[in-house]
């Protein structure tokens, strides 16, 4: 029986999303029933100078399930919720596997990630909107925070972070893409307080994304510099238009294009 941890990525920004993989090989000449106990797959984190990182919670895993002998099993995990991640540094994640019946346990190699600082680029308070019921009431508070990073030392990536007024909760930290080199992103937030971004990303393309106050995605499209190029323009009405440049129509769009979309982009509407 053997176990490792695996991970699409080895560098992560501070409160961003930590998604783990522990794959699991059955060569135990049997089937094994695995998922049953509620510690059956236990997870730890320590820092570079071997100190424990400490929990904020148990990492759920769910899901009994039969391993057949020969055979391979991947369990997917979101590490991030569960431990102190905020201090850049080094790191390794363990994975303990148990298993009912046996007198030992099966221990991972630790795997090593880094958690990396970003540049700010630009923040803003914002207002979340409140129901119809709410009016008048206290608003709540958030900031957007748009940071960079060099991830590997060869690609430079743009990150949003969103957190309370005084930046020590962090709500979400998403990747929003890669830069050029000499990009310099533009920002505008709409009447409902969403965050509309636009950057270069290409020789000739620009990237345009929209974020609700949640830190959710709303709006991805690209846009390409022909004639002029593409900018944040807001109206008269406290939307966020992109003027300038001509829409290019990607599978990576979203929402998912369903048919031929015109190059003016229209108004991100209210959620």
């Amino acid at each position: 029986m053997t176990a490792e941890v695996v991970l699409d990525q080895d560098q992560f920004l501070a409160g961003e999303a930590l998604p783990a993989a522990v794959r699991i090989a059955n060569r135990s000449g049997q089937t094994l029933r695995l998922g049953g106990e509620e510690d059956w797959l236990s997870f730890s984190v320590e820092s570079r100078e071997n100190a424990v990182v400490s929990k904020i919670g148990e990492v759920p895993v769910r899901g009994e399930f039969a391993l057949e002998s020969s055979q391979t099993a991947t369990k997917h995990v979101d590490l991030a919720p569960y431990f102190a991640l905020g201090q850049p540094g080094r790191y390794a994640i363990v994975a303990t596997l148990r298993i009912k019946g046996w007198d030992r346990d099966i221990v991972t190699a630790p795997k090593s990630f880094y958690i990396i600082q970003g540049a700010k680029l630009w923040e803003r308070e914002v207002g979340v909107p409140q129901t119809a019921r709410a009016t008048n009431a206290p608003p709540e508070v958030r900031k957007y925070i748009l940071q960079q990073a060099n991830y590997l030392k060869s690609e430079l990536r743009l990150y949003l972070r969103v957190t309370d007024a005084g930046g020590a909760k962090v709500f979400r930290a998403v990747p929003i893409g890669t830069l050029l080199n000499f990009s310099r992103p533009e920002a505008q937030v709409d009447k409902f307080s969403n965050l509309h971004v636009i950057y270069q990303s290409g020789p000739q393309s620009f990237s345009y994304s929209v974020f609700n106050p949640d830190g959710e995605l709303l709006t991805r499209q690209t846009h390409d510099y022909i004639g002029t190029r593409p900018r944040l323009k807001p109206d008269a009405e406290g939307n966020v238009l992109v003027a300038g440049g001509v829409r290019r129509v990607t599978a990576n769009d979203r929402p998912v294009p369903k048919s031929e979309t015109p190059a003016e982009s229209a108004p991100v509407s209210k959620p």
